[in-house]
């Protein structure tokens, strides 16, 4: 039996999924409260707009699903879902150019968020401790009796008592408002917001589409093209396509305008590949795409056997592609936080996984808002001054990703969340990182050089 006995997970999203499936290792009874009805299929459901546009299961986020789920990758596969080789498979446009090709040891699957979802759902029911409780909205929260923690959860008209609250509700999170009604001061809350959007639609693949690449990705970059794109395939011979554009330059949602943002893209692959495919669904567009980070471990009171994981806790921009994979981590790092747990009593518990979630949070926080200040429309948390120094290295460190594919392979690795990000500043790295600063620098005096020169020669003339 489980040493405690009743754990509540506000939202079912993949943070709810994935907390609701290790609390079941620690709890009796695992309850996962969820204010939509669930489709009997894998389809889209309101309270996941995102899962009409493109995802990505990240190496590390795929790794822990596997250990949560013995068999689920197979299973995705079975089910129509694509496996890929990142670095041979899948063909991307980064700031400076095509990134090399080549069969490297990652493997991750592309497929629908639905059919993720659904799946693991599917999966999650079959766990005897663990039930879910679909159309039943959370109204707020209810204080312990002694003030120092929550002991629920309002339904509704109804109360859910429970040793232990996770919430993972997503978004649009009323937690903050909820604490505050009980007297917690609320969490500090941190923003940058580079106005990037995207437009998204599923076509059918071609019979007859012939290309060397399963997948395309071209990246918005501030150091250049604000605009980009991907395709991926997906369960049922289809194609996910995404369009995206930073600094409020939205791609439009209508038929003949998405396929002209498309050819305006720095390559017409995308355009080519879809301009005479068949559309399955309309042109989805979303526009929320700010990084938001609550800072719940820095609360100075704190509710006790009360936890805040995944996007009710921080958001990422959608197009790095880490809201999963973080999700992943975070379940992980809650289920560690528990079997390390040796007193029969919860107090604490909740401040140190708080403290540890934050720790998970850290790299792609820092990743994605590195990225989105770069943008002249960016607003919210100001750069510090050592991003510069940091924007610099990582821009010499793309000129060489397009000319080395050991380079490329380090920073899949990093994105992919197998290495820590520490990693592209080991010696080895360092040193081409800096040899290609000194060839960028001479060849700029060059180009200055010969741009002054002739003008010289026409004022003394």
């Amino acid at each position: 039996m489980s040493r405690f006995q009743h754990a509540i997970v506000i939202g079912s999203g993949m943070a709810g999924l994935l907390a609701g499936r290790v609390l079941a290792n620690h709890f009796e009874q695992v309850t996962i409260v969820e204010r939509d009805r669930f489709p009997d299929a894998p389809q889209p459901r309101n309270g996941m707009p995102q899962s009409r546009h493109l995802h990505v299961l990240l190496m590390r986020g795929q790794l822990i699903l596997e250990a949560l789920f013995p068999g689920l990758r197979d299973q995705l596969i079975q089910a129509g879902a694509v496996s890929l080789n990142p670095s041979g498979d899948v063909a991307l446009f980064g700031a400076f150019g095509w990134l090399p090709r080549y069969e490297s040891n990652l493997v991750q699957i592309s497929m629908s968020r639905d059919l993720l979802d659904w799946t693991i759902r599917q999966r999650l029911e079959q766990v005897e401790n663990v039930q879910f409780l679909p159309e039943s909205q959370v109204t707020g929260l209810i204080a312990a009796e002694d003030g120092q923690g929550i002991a629920g959860v309002k339904i509704q008209d109804q109360s859910l008592s429970a040793d232990w609250i996770v919430d993972a509700s997503g978004q649009t999170s009323k937690t903050p408002q909820w604490l505050k009604a009980l007297g917690y001061e609320p969490p500090l809350e941190l923003f940058v917001n580079a106005f990037i959007g995207y437009s998204s639609r599923i076509y059918r693949l071609p019979t007859d589409f012939q290309a060397d690449w399963k997948g395309i990705f071209i990246t918005c970059a501030p150091q250049g093209a604000t605009r980009g794109g991907a395709l991926f395939p997906i369960e049922g011979d289809r194609w996910s396509v995404g369009l995206a554009g930073a600094e409020r330059d939205y791609p439009p949602t209508t038929e003949a305008e998405f396929l002209e943002f498309a050819k305006t893209l720095v390559s017409p692959e995308i355009y080519e590949a879809i301009k005479d495919a068949e559309p399955l669904t309309p042109i989805y567009g979303f526009r929320k795409t700010e990084n938001r980070l609550r800072r719940y471990e820095k609360m100075q009171r704190q509710p006790e056997n009360f936890v805040v994981l995944g996007h009710a806790a921080c958001t990422f921009n959608p197009i790095y592609g880490q809201g999963m994979t973080v999700a992943a981590l975070s379940a992980q790092t809650l289920d560690r936080c528990f079997t390390q747990h040796r007193s029969s009593s919860l107090k604490g518990l909740a401040r140190k996984i708080q403290k540890e979630v934050a720790k998970v949070q850290n790299q792609p926080w820092t990743f994605a808002i590195n990225q989105d200040y770069r943008y002249s429309s960016a607003e919210g948390l100001k750069s510090q001054g050592l991003n510069r120094l940091l924007d610099l290295y990582f821009d010499h460190l793309g000129q060489l990703m397009t000319q080395k594919k050991e380079i490329y392979q380090a920073f899949l690795e990093v994105m992919h969340m197998l290495k820590p990000a520490s990693s592209l500043f080991q010696p080895g790295i360092a040193i081409q990182v800096l040899g290609q600063a000194l060839r960028s620098t001479a060849a700029r005096e060059t180009n200055k050089k010969e741009t002054i020169e002739p003008s010289t020669v026409s004022n003394n003339a």
